[in-house]
Formats: C-alpha cells, sequence, structure tokens
C-alpha cells in the first residue's frame, strides 16, 4: 500500500500543532487570540478536529477504494480485538496489550492502515471502557502515528532482524505515547505558577527543558512497564501473529504461488 501523504499530512500537522502548542505559543502578542486558545475547552476542540480528521481518512479511503470490503473488514476485527485488548489492562501502570497488536498488524499491512487502526481502536476502547474524555482525541492520533509508523519499517527486514527491528520500535513507541500524552496534559495540571509550569510566550528551550523535568517526574511508572510489556509480548507473538496476518493479506492481495510462500514464511 502507498500512503497518500495530503490527508495524513494535514491531520499529522494538526496534531503536532495541538500537542505541541505550550512550548511556543505567546500569551500576549496576539490579543484576543491567545486567551481564548489558552483554555482547555478551545484545545479540546482542537483536539477533536484530529480526531475527526483520522476517522475521515477510513471515510475517503473507503469511497476511493483504497481499502476495499475485505480490507474494511479486517480492520472492523482487528479494531474490536484491539479495544477489546485494552479491557484487560485499561493502561494500569503501563499494562496495555493493545501496542503490540497495532505494531504487527501495521507491519504487515502498511502505514495507512495503521494509522486508521490506532485512530478507530482508540476510539472503540474508550466507548467500551467509559475513558472517553479531553484527552481521547490526544490518544488516538498519538495511536494513529504509532500504528503509521509501523507501517512504515523497511520492508526487507525479516526473521531476527525484522524481530529486533519490531521490539525497538516497540519500546520507541511506548515511549513516545508517554512523552505525547504528557505533552498535552502538562498545561492543566503542572498549572501557572509552579516551577515545571509552561511559560506563555517563552523561549522554548525553557518550556522544554520544564516540560522534560515534568515527565520524568511524573511518567516514569507507566512507560517503563509499557515498553517492556509490549516488547515482551512482541518477542513471544511475533512469529506466530505475522504469519496470520501475513496469509491474511495474501488471501486480499493475491500474489503468485511462488512469491506468497516467501511472503508467508
Amino acid at each position: 500500500m502507498k500512503i497518500r501523504f495530503p490527508l495524513l499530512t494535514f491531520a499529522s500537522i494538526f496534531g503536532v500543532i495541538a500537542f505541541t502548542w505550550p512550548l511556543y505559543f505567546p500569551s500576549q502578542s496576539i490579543p484576543g487570540i491567545s486567551q481564548s486558545f489558552l483554555n482547555p475547552t478551545s484545545a479540546k476542540w482542537f483536539a477533536l478536529t484530529i480526531a475527526a480528521a483520522a476517522i475521515a481518512l477510513v471515510a475517503i479511503e473507503i469511497n476511493r477504494g483504497l481499502l476495499d470490503s475485505k480490507s474494511v473488514a479486517l480492520l472492523g476485527v482487528l479494531t474490536a480485538l484491539v479495544a477489546a485488548l485494552r479491557l484487560i489492562g485499561a493502561g494500569a501502570i503501563g499494562v496495555e496489550p493493545i501496542w503490540f497488536l497495532i505494531i504487527l498488524a501495521a507491519r504487515v499491512f502498511g502505514a495507512r492502515f495503521g494509522f486508521s487502526l490506532g485512530a478507530l481502536s482508540l476510539g472503540l476502547s474508550a466507548l467500551l471502557t467509559g475513558g472517553i474524555g479531553p484527552w481521547l482525541p490526544f490518544q488516538m492520533i498519538a495511536a494513529a502515528w504509532i500504528g503509521a509508523g509501523a507501517g512504515l519499517l523497511p520492508k526487507r527486514f525479516r526473521g531476527k532482524s525484522e524481530l529486533i527491528a519490531l521490539v525497538l520500535y516497540a519500546i520507541f513507541a511506548a515511549a513516545f505515547f508517554g512523552v505525547a500524552m504528557d505533552l498535552q496534559l502538562w498545561p492543566w495540571v503542572a498549572g501557572s505558577d509552579s516551577q515545571l509550569s509552561f511559560i506563555p510566550g517563552g523561549e522554548v528551550s525553557a518550556n522544554l527543558d520544564r516540560f522534560l523535568v515534568f515527565h520524568f517526574a511524573t511518567a516514569m511508572a507507566w512507560d517503563i512497564p509499557r515498553a517492556i510489556f509490549t516488547s515482551a509480548l512482541i518477542l513471544v507473538t511475533a512469529k506466530p501473529v505475522l504469519g496470520s496476518l501475513r496469509r491474511a493479506n495474501l488471501k486480499l492481495n493475491p500474489i503468485s504461488p511462488s512469491i506468497a510462500q516467501t511472503v508467508a514464511s
């Protein structure tokens, strides 16, 4: 699958802005705009725009035929499975068994599929767990990025090299998710009058230093277990899960028998 950059880029640009605005957004240089944006309500609506873009990606791909009926059905099954897996840990101290399946599925079906799977599965899991809140759109876009990144891993990796690449990516993804979610949470948790608070209109380096201190002081209890748990699941399940998903992919996209045997192995 070739990734369609315009829509993914559009959603990702808005996502980056929504996550990182506390680092550089001015406080007084744009009267009226800054004051209206620097509040939780505005940030929530901005984040919902990102979630809508992620969902629209799936709808547009279906309409354009980029995802056929079989691919849509498989996406639905995997989305439901990932959402069900989230019930097991529900994020408790980093025990989140959802990431290994998102990563492995995106590895087989590509970045576009991984982006859709990440966004939709986090949205559905929130409905099942009652985890709907202002954090949800941020979780959806972060998961979408993780899925897309897994789909962009070099296809030439196979066997042990593929397993090593997936484990390293799982560790990176676990850390990335923790950083991303802390970044959107930081302005509201740290307040405006502490040594860890962001400085509206301040230097990016100063705000970044404050955020990193905040992150490492609050997130390691989740990020490290998440990285260990996800990488361990990939070590244990990668071979059978990848094999099953690749056989499913061959049925969706038939190729010559000789190539099929190589791909499925």
